[in-house]
């Protein structure tokens, strides 16, 4: 089965992420659940609402693993299996209201103190005010109403009298204004139920806590997130057995009034005398290693995580529907198209340096298939037109063999045969591929770029207007082919000698431009219409080279005087002009720039087909920080074309 496993993944140990799972949990429930021989896609709904939705379409899962809790609004955790129902996906817990009311504290304790369920008397508060007349019995506990883990429960959360209690409660409100639920403290101990539908109510665990004495028993958001090691979680419950089948008795009558569905966990205060309080249900419980709900269902027989998890997944697949696209449907078959690299790269002989080697090739249709596809590798060769005829849309990264717009041959093939692709149109790529054709279009369009001419001979009579030291490359090439130390020039004679030995070697013009003194930045873009700006990378120089350049050598690895430092450090106004020159620039993946004299952001060039070499390609360093691991990198560009295969399907749209 294919399982995509959705969450929220915390990167920082802040209360905005106590909820959210580590890391380590999404690494070890991920591994659980490939040990159960499943195919599991992780996604983190960190991110924009259409790019979750186009993954999760994406991917295509027979199955969600819901973890996610959300991170605004009193209805948060509601919203993800809202999202889920909508778009006809399968998934595990229970539905959009079930979460929503459960978050609740005190709606849900109304609902089960009416069903006759015992629970702590308690007052809604949204000002300090409406404590006047409070007329509970101190001590209370006050808590925020709408948050889990914890989150706000402090030793001083306790009060015992009206005025202590306006203190707490005036802080909570700051941090928590949606409301603060104030409840009679109930002395004992914190014991939870857990819940997996078809095994049943599981045994009760309790709490105990060592280290640093408390001076109330509780389970505050201090030993939750920085003292995890003081809590020890003990199951069975150390409660008598009238204790244990009223705890039972109440969690089983909670579930049926509340409809709660293949997992959850009840809180409870158990007191001195063995009275079970009930306090709160989580319908989306941790599932982290040692979790309470792994060591109950241990008790039950389902003596490992993957067995939990495995009954969970039972559970949820019963509610499983045939529906197209899903379980039993044939993948979608992706052609990866790609220029293979056979021979060595040097520089006297670079001309498969824009290639990609077999290990490249591999990371992408390996990051395919685990975005839920098919990968199809094919090579860019003159069979290429009846292998195409195989799949339904295709991954581009071939740049093409021969001609000065050769990264525009595949893109215009497949929009011949009608297949849908990743990237820019070709006219785009041939626009792209001609840097001096790419400049006057951006210049047109507002973007500064340095002063240029071509020259074709090395003879032309030069512009008076151009100011030495001068850059000279290729006008028609990528990867830096052409660009060394060499390529700066500081006089007229310097200058024709370089252009000419450029345009014997590469038989194209040489675009000759004013060179750039300032900082160099890098810009990824992903999307479409609407287009997300990545990180920015700024390409540092070391040495005392007074005119540096990113040259060729550095791009096969001979970084030693360079530094690439992402996110760059910006001041907010140069951040908010290079994101909107690179937006301003093209619907590009890859955008590169470099400030003058006088720290004006001039535009060097656009790559619309970046490279996309794991952990080395520009894109892809940006891409990891800006939190796209390669398979999701991966996934954000196909998300266009995969939309237009869609459209395409269902007749809506001739690509």
């Amino acid at each position: 089965m294919h399982v995509a496993f959705l969450h929220n993944l915390q990167t920082s140990p802040v209360p905005e992420q106590a909820e959210f799972d580590t890391p380590e949990t999404v690494k070890a429930i991920t591994q659980a659940l490939e040990n159960l021989g499943h195919k599991v896609t992780p996604i983190d709904a960190a991110t924009s609402l259409p790019l979750l939705v186009t993954r999760l379409q994406m991917v295509e899962p027979d199955l969600v693993l819901n973890t996610a809790e959300g991170s605004h609004g009193r209805g948060r955790e509601g919203f993800y299996p809202g999202l889920l129902e909508q778009m006809g996906l399968c998934y595990t817990g229970s539905d959009a209201y079930v979460c929503t009311v459960t978050l609740d504290k005190q709606l849900t304790n109304l609902a089960l103190a009416k069903a006759g369920l015992r629970v702590p008397r308690s007052l809604l508060v949204n000002k300090v005010g409406e404590l006047k007349g409070c007329e509970l019995q101190f001590p209370v506990i006050a808590k925020p109403n709408f948050e889990g883990s914890s989150k706000g429960i402090t030793q001083d959360s306790i009060a015992t009298d009206l005025e202590q209690l306006e203190r707490v409660v005036k802080v909570l409100l700051h941090d928590y204004p949606s409301g603060v639920l104030i409840e009679e403290f109930i002395e004992g101990r914190d014991v939870t139920v857990p819940f997996i539908e078809g095994v049943g109510v599981l045994e009760p665990a309790h709490y105990e806590f060592s280290g640093e004495q408390q001076k109330y028993s509780i389970y505050d958001f201090e030993l939750k997130q920085n003292r995890p090691d003081d809590v020890h979680v003990i199951c069975p419950a150390l409660i008598s057995p009238a204790t244990r089948k009223q705890l039972h008795h109440a969690a089983k009558k909670a579930i049926e009034i509340l409809k709660i569905r293949d997992l959850c966990r009840i809180d409870f205060r158990v007191n001195g005398e063995g009275e079970a309080f009930l306090i709160e249900v989580n319908a989306l419980p941790s599932l982290e290693p040692g979790a309470a709900i792994y060591l109950a269902a241990q008790q039950s027989g389902l003596t490992s995580v993957e067995e939990a998890l495995s009954a969970i997944l039972k559970s949820a697949a019963k509610r499983m529907k045939k529906r197209p696209g899903g379980r039993g449907a044939p993948k979608v078959k992706v052609g990866v198209i790609h220029n293979l690299k056979r021979a060595d790269v040097s520089v006297e002989d670079d001309r498969e340096a824009e290639f990609d080697s077999k290990a490249t090739v591999d990371a992408l249709c390996q990051a395919v298939e685990d975005n839920g596809f098919e990968a199809v590798p094919l090579e860019a060769r003159p069979e290429l037109p009846s292998e195409l005829k195989t799949v339904d849309l295709a991954f581009n990264i071939a740049e093409g063999r021969r001609g000065r717009y050769r990264e525009s041959q595949i893109p215009a093939l497949l929009e011949l045969m009608d297949i849908p692709f990743t990237g820019s149109e070709a006219g785009a790529l041939a626009i792209c591929h001609d840097k001096g054709l790419a400049k006057r279009l951006v210049a047109q369009a507002g973007v500064i770029t340095a002063r240029s001419i071509l020259m074709t001979t090395g003879e032309e009579k030069l512009d008076s207007k151009l100011r030495f030291p001068l850059m000279v490359k290729p006008v028609a090439e990528g990867s830096s082919k052409g660009v060394a130390l060499r390529s700066v020039v500081r006089d007229e004679k310097e200058l024709r000698e370089v252009v000419k030995e450029m345009v014997g070697r590469y038989r194209q013009p040489a675009l000759v431009e004013e060179y750039l003194s300032g900082r160099e930045f890098t810009v990824g873009l992903l999307g479409e219409k609407k287009l997300r700006v990545l990180p920015v990378l700024e390409i540092i120089f070391k040495g005392d080279d007074p005119h540096p350049i990113y040259s060729f050598q550095h791009k096969q690895g001979d970084d030693a005087l360079v530094k690439f430092q992402v996110p760059a450090e910006l001041e907010p106004a140069l951040q908010k002009k290079i994101e909107k020159a690179a937006r301003d620039s093209f619907h590009a993946a890859r955008v590169d720039f470099r400030m003058d004299n006088d720290g004006e952001l001039n535009f060097i060039e656009c790559n619309p087909l970046p490279g996309l070499s794991p952990g080395y390609s520009d894109l892809c360093v940006i891409g990891a920080a800006g939190g796209l691991s390669y398979t999701h990198l991966v996934g954000q560009i196909m998300a266009p074309a995969v939309r237009r295969y869609k459209l395409k399907k269902k007749g809506a749209l001739s690509v």
